[in-house]
């Protein structure tokens, strides 16, 4: 998939664990790592404005398209 999910660079960045994002968010650490995987389908809105709060970023910063090599 072209979307890349910079979720673990952000943690990594903040200094903080997936565990302590998922609880400040109020996210199961199964769905955060499904998300920070890429294997999500989808992410909500609310999901990504929380995320973004608590590790003082943007969107962008989270998210990367990286379009498929032909």
């Amino acid at each position: 998939m072209p979307i890349i999910v910079n979720v673990d660079v952000m943690l990594a960045k903040r200094k903080m664990t997936s565990s302590e994002l998922a609880e400040k968010i109020g996210l199961s650490p199964v769905n955060l790592s499904i998300l920070k995987t890429g294997k999500a389908k989808g992410v909500r809105f609310s999901t990504l404005d929380a995320i973004c709060k608590v590790l003082e970023c943007q969107p962008g910063d989270l998210l990367e398209y990286r379009p498929p090599v032909e």
